[in-house]
């Protein structure tokens, strides 16, 4: 079958079509015939080996795909022809993948297929941010750095299906665009984003930031969180690894919280089901909707 390889660490422009052998699925496994698979930031970071994982070249990555079941264990909830979505980590940038059943989760009729290979990575990561760790309640305000990128837009539109008010902090007017399109109710300027964000809250600040960004942002987020507020720790785009001076937690009594997804349903596989089921309706009316950036056949 045909695949996208990384043969060497040297980045994107290491990556190579190839035949490889097809996947074999273990007993316990499905084996799915890919229809689309998106592309995350973590895949950009194996191919320079930089993520946390790192496998050896040659290796087919791909987190996150849509495809048709071709063949399923016994006992599993789904069969051969049924349209999925899943969550294989690696391989999905293939003509077929396997996985375990925990990581495949049903796609409904109302959602293409190339839709549904954008939801796993980034809304069940802020799923999880905002219901599990963030404990988000309706009427409550959330700031979300890198409002326009992928777990940004993500956020923003999870966090309004959830009932809240949604500021998307951005860095140009072209994201603003993309974040308000997502379903932010307000944009603010990445540069004096704090200030902004005073104006809008009337001085109380938010009560949840989204922060994926982390690096410089970091400490003014902090300051724009409202008693009891809570900042989101997701990510580090930003490069740097910020600090946190806890003087600060204690005299405002505001939480950081650390979001790590994967390592919280690894040892609770069925958690992410959960999470689908949870999504399911918001999928189904289109209230989540990841946006699509350009597609490509698996050659180009």
């Amino acid at each position: 079958m045909r695949a996208v390889q990384v043969t060497r660490l040297d980045g994107p422009e290491a990556v190579e079509v190839a035949d490889v052998p097809e996947p074999v699925p273990t007993p316990g496994q499905l084996l799915i015939e890919v229809r689309a698979a998106g592309v995350c930031f973590p895949d950009v970071l194996l191919s320079r080996g930089e993520y946390q994982l790192k496998p050896e070249p040659p290796f087919v990555p791909g987190a996150e795909v849509a495809g048709t079941v071709l063949s399923a264990p016994d006992g599993c909830d789904l069969r051969a022809g049924d349209r999925v979505a899943a969550f294989p980590a690696f391989g999905g940038f293939a003509e077929q993948v396997v996985a375990d059943p925990a990581v495949v989760f049903p796609l409904p009729d109302e959602v293409s297929f190339e839709v549904g290979a954008g939801v796993p990575m980034n809304y069940l990561t802020t799923h999880f941010a905002l219901t599990r760790r963030g404990r988000l309640r309706e009427g409550e305000t959330v700031l979300v750095q890198g409002a326009a990128g992928g777990v940004g837009t993500a956020a923003v539109q999870l966090a309004r299906a959830l009932g809240a008010r949604v500021i998307g902090v951005v860095s140009d007017e072209e994201r603003a665009g993309v974040a308000r399109a997502a379903g932010a109710h307000e944009t603010v300027p990445a540069d004096g984003f704090r200030a902004a964000v005073g104006k809008l809250t009337d001085g109380r600040g938010v009560d949840v930031v989204v922060d994926p960004v982390g690096g410089d942002r970091f400490t003014d987020s902090l300051r724009c969180l409202a008693p009891e507020g809570r900042l989101l720790v997701v990510g580090f785009t930003g490069g740097e690894i910020p600090t946190v001076k806890v003087n600060r937690l204690l005299l405002n009594n505001v939480d950081v919280v650390g979001v790590g997804w994967g390592a919280y349903w690894l040892n609770r596989p069925a958690y992410l089901r959960e999470q689908w089921a949870e999504l399911l309706p918001a999928l189904r009316d289109g209230s989540l909707r990841p946006p699509l950036g350009a597609t490509y056949p698996l050659d180009d």
